[in-house]
């Protein structure tokens, strides 16, 4: 009998992933609070990848316990530049400071997902992604920023690559589903290896 499939996530993006995919699962949003978990990882200088992946799991694991029986899906995505690990701006103020900040740059998306099964992490994977913006100027980013509205709150980069995000860019290197949050070719070969889905 093939296992039920959880996603441990309430993002309507990694929903939309999974369900183009043509994929039957359920999503049960993990109850963990993200940031008690990263503070002390940041502070003992783990690094972008790592964090994400330990989020992936601590969600994977968390919907797990609750859950006998079904193959449940963590995943994170964490943003770095450099040393700097980015988090979801709070304001519109915040996010043209993130904007700022990235402007003629290169930043590195660190996309995590982790399987678990009974309560135990049975599989794991980062993928990784780095996007050039183009130089932008303050006054573009305030224009850009009017546009889009909240949205620009909805995601750690402060952009939706696709949306309007997308004229941000000059150079993207790494595949779609990496930089939306989920790796979903990785995971997919994963859930036909374990009969989880048909292969």
């Amino acid at each position: 009998m093939i296992p039920k499939l959880i996603l441990a996530s309430s993002s309507p993006f990694r929903r939309m992933l999974m369900e183009n995919a043509g994929l039957s699962f359920e999503a049960h949003p993990a109850k963990v609070d993200e940031r008690a978990i990263e503070a002390p990882l940041e502070r003992d200088g783990a690094t972008p990848d790592a964090i994400a992946l330990v989020l992936a799991k601590e969600k994977a694991k968390e919907v797990s316990d609750r859950s006998p029986g079904a193959i449940v899906i963590g995943s994170d995505q964490t943003m770095s530049l450099g040393q700097r690990t980015f988090h979801k701006p709070k304001s519109m103020e915040d996010a043209a400071g993130h904007l700022a900040a990235l402007s003629a740059q290169t930043h590195r998306l660190n996309s995590a997902v982790a399987l678990a099964y009974n309560g135990d992490i049975i599989w794991e994977h980062v993928s990784r992604a780095e996007l050039t913006m183009r130089p932008l100027t303050d006054d573009f980013i305030a224009r850009h920023l009017k546009r889009v509205g909240d949205r620009a709150l909805s995601s750690v980069g402060a952009y939706q690559l696709e949306g309007e995000g997308l004229q941000l860019f000059s150079k993207i290197d790494g595949d779609y589903f990496t930089i939306l949050g989920l790796p979903m070719l990785p995971l997919l070969e994963k859930l036909r290896e374990l009969g989880a889905i048909d292969g």
